[in-house]
């Protein structure tokens, strides 16, 4: 990959790694990853900083390393041995997806605004696309949020759920209807709006299996919002454009970061084979624990090769809608399949929270769901191959 070929990005790899081993393994016993106070999560935003390590997907003039997409793949893997390690590092979602858009398409008031302090981490922010039903979920298309242009302002008007981190974000990206007339990927609009507006109301935090991250997943409440003409991110109309431009790129981030979840998880479920021993040697010696083995070795090459080819082709200026696509459903399943294989290893203990792996475990079953659902991706993948357009097979 090209993290590994170039000398810096490689560099920053093995820091950031020998930064997450060091610094915030020791911090994972006992502990929830939502659940790291504050002071210590900013000791550690302190350090990453002094060096050199925050941001790694951010240009330099934001504080960040200035890697691409490509160079970032082994920073990213490294960072995601832990589930703290995006988070004290600058580079986890949603925060890492709307920087991107920020820097990408917001104004300079809006850059300087909100992108400059959340790169710094000085804020949260969240992402306000999914409906519950029967409102937009997998299909952008549905959506039900309106926002009516008057009075030099908009209204927003809707539900959202699912909002990532929406509890204590100073603001959200709201997707909005603008123009119902026009074609769905015409008639988007999306809006930056600061929580503690009125009409803005967080309902409540959605329980579920895992999610325990800063600002957990909610529930959100438009009515009669009002925001300014230099609230609309991008331009009238671009709303859907830009979902996919921050869509497409987020998804190759979480399948890095996820890689590394899975590199740990192959690495504990190794180690126990080896000390472990029943039926008269080690678990190491057992056929059917070697298999799992070089199953979740598998697993993690074939996704870093996807990872690093669909990167490549959104490095070039591609699309890349086909490529993010199986990367996504590939990847998603691998790790999953390596995270069940290590708990199986390790036996009893894999289900403890003495390893990190019943965390993962948890954690990464939503991986399957979110920014895509596999079958949705498959769906895409299916109509590519029918079109004769996916390498010509």
């Amino acid at each position: 990959m090209e993290s590994q070929a170039n000398p810096r990005a490689a560099d920053l790899a093995r820091r950031t790694e020998e930064f997450v081993r060091t610094e915030i393994f020791p911090l994972e016993a006992g502990l929830h990853h939502g659940a790291l106070a504050d002071t210590e999560l900013n000791r550690l935003r302190r350090k990453a900083k002094e060096q050199r390590l925050w941001a790694p997907q951010l240009p330099a003039d934001l504080g960040g390393q200035g890697l691409d997409l490509c160079e970032a793949a082994g920073v990213l893997e490294a960072a995601g041995l832990s589930l703290l390690g995006p988070l004290a590092l600058g580079c986890a979602a949603p925060d890492e997806g709307n920087a991107h858009l920020l820097h990408r398409a917001g104004s300079a008031a809006q850059k300087a605004a909100y992108l400059s302090p959340l790169a710094a981490g000085e804020i949260r922010s969240t992402f306000c696309m999914t409906e519950p039903a029967p409102g937009a979920g997998s299909d952008p298309t549905m959506m039900r949020t309106r926002a009516v242009r008057g009075g030099g302002g908009w209204t927003l008007d809707g539900d959202k759920w699912f909002a990532t981190g929406a509890a204590g974000a100073r603001f959200a990206i709201v997707a909005a209807v603008s123009d119902p007339e026009a074609p769905p990927k015409r008639g988007i609009t999306l809006f930056i709006v600061e929580t503690g507006t009125p009409g803005f109301e967080i309902e409540r935090e959605i329980q579920l299996l895992g999610g325990a991250t800063p600002g957990g997943h909610c529930k959100i409440r438009l009515r009669s919002c009002r925001v300014s003409e230099g609230a609309v991110l991008g331009a009238p109309g671009e709303g859907f454009r830009l979902m996919q431009e921050r869509l497409g790129p987020a998804r190759l981030t979480h399948c890095m970061r996820w890689l590394g979840a899975a590199r740990r998880s192959l690495e504990i479920s190794a180690r126990r084979a080896t000390e472990r021993a029943a039926f008269g040697k080690p678990l190491a010696e057992h056929q059917a624990v070697e298999w799992m083995l070089a199953d979740s070795a598998i697993d993690i090459h074939a996704s870093r090769a996807l990872v690093a080819e669909a990167a490549a082709k959104i490095a070039r200026g591609g699309e890349a809608r086909v490529e993010t696509s199986i990367c996504k459903v590939f990847v998603a399943e691998a790790v999953n399949r390596v995270i069940d294989r290590a708990i199986q290893i390790c036996g009893a203990l894999g289900l403890t929270t003495d390893l990190p792996l019943a965390h993962f475990y948890q954690e990464a079953r939503a991986f399957r769901i979110y920014d895509g659902p596999s079958e949705v991706h498959r769906m895409v993948i299916a109509r590519s191959v029918l079109r004769g357009e996916l390498h010509k097979v």
